[in-house]
């Protein structure tokens, strides 16, 4: 996504990274998370949002920052840091609402083009995973490294 992004800071097993949104509300610290649903399997939910008092990421909060945009390039910067060091593992995606699945659904639609370069993308719905195409209202979203050859 060629969208400005935050800087970011990952722990070193590059399942954590911190930024600091910045606008009208002030500067809010965020936090994007990846973590396995069962190891065997490779999958790992990803989970992003403002972090509350005791450390925790709260995904429900509305931050109101007007950035929006940079927020999610920066999430997505995230995703591709996460895959340099587990390229053979999927990234599992869904919002905490109907509205933040939509969000996203209209992230991925807007730089589909760019995201198949690297990404297979795969859209939930009627309780089956199928190839994301624009136009569709899926729940979840699941992301894998395209194994390219050199």
């Amino acid at each position: 996504m060629q969208f400005e992004k935050y800087e970011i800071k990952a722990s070193s097993s590059l399942l954590r990274f911190e930024f600091y949104s910045t606008g009208p509300k002030g500067k809010i610290k965020k936090q994007v998370e990846f973590e396995a649903f069962e190891e065997t399997l490779n999958v790992f939910n990803i989970g992003f949002g403002d972090v509350d008092d005791k450390g925790n990421i709260n995904d429900l909060i509305i931050t109101g920052n007007d950035d929006s945009q940079k927020v999610l390039a920066t999430v997505a910067l995230s995703v591709f840091k996460f895959f340099e060091k587990y390229p053979n593992c999927y990234v599992y995606a869904t919002g905490s609402s109907k509205s933040r699945t939509r969000l996203y659904r209209m992230g991925i639609t807007n730089n589909l083009e760019e995201i198949k370069q690297a990404f297979k993308v795969y859209g939930f719905i009627n309780k089956n995973w199928e190839k994301f195409e624009k136009g569709k209202e899926y729940e979840a979203f699941l992301i894998h490294l395209i194994n390219k050859k050199k």
